[in-house]
């Protein structure tokens, strides 16, 4: 459905829903300091969100195939997403380079 959601892991209640992917969502990751989110989608696309907001930051446009993996640098600095084109990208989180 194109939705990511964010949870509460101790109440179960559901937080936040982030809308924009246009296809199904494959893999979500959390930064390290719990401001952003990453995801991957049938969309091809890798996007960005705040995740206090709930606002898309940014898209990251560049697999020709679903992106199936994503996640944060551990200084939250930069993305990696793995898509079925059998292309790994860094990705500038800040830049979208």
């Amino acid at each position: 459905d194109g939705l990511v959601k964010i949870w509460n892991a101790e109440t179960g209640q559901e937080v936040r829903t982030l809308a924009g992917h246009t296809g199904g969502v494959l893999c979500v990751c959390m930064s390290a300091d719990g401001k952003r989110v990453v995801s991957g989608s049938y969309d091809n696309t890798v996007k960005i969100w705040n995740a206090a907001t709930g606002q898309e930051v940014r898209t990251l446009s560049g697999h020709t195939r679903h992106v199936h993996s994503v996640c944060f640098s551990p200084d939250g600095t930069r993305v990696v997403s793995k898509a079925f084109d059998h292309l790994v990208k860094l990705w500038n989180a800040e830049t979208g380079q």
